[in-house]
């Protein structure tokens, strides 16, 4: 079965079909051609899947699923 992995990007600046996202400090272009662009602000959270923006979440949602990587390497480091 095939997995889709996606990660919480913070928006930081939208221009066009186009925004500068934030993932774990590192900033990246990313397209917002896949999801509804109306509404969508800088500061709000996407879920980034190779450099799409394939859903928007809230920012609970966007810490929780970071939290949830930082235990997975920080596992990964102990073993």
């Amino acid at each position: 079965m095939p997995v889709c992995l996606a990660v919480p990007g913070k928006i930081i600046r939208i221009d066009g079909e186009m925004a500068e996202v934030e993932i774990g400090g590192i900033r990246r272009e990313a397209s917002l051609s896949l999801i509804q662009r109306e509404g969508l602000k800088e500061g709000e959270y996407v879920l980034i899947h190779t450099g799409f923006a394939i859903a928007k979440i809230d920012e609970g949602e966007a810490r929780s699923i970071l939290e949830t990587w930082r235990e997975i390497l920080a596992a990964e480091r102990a073993d």
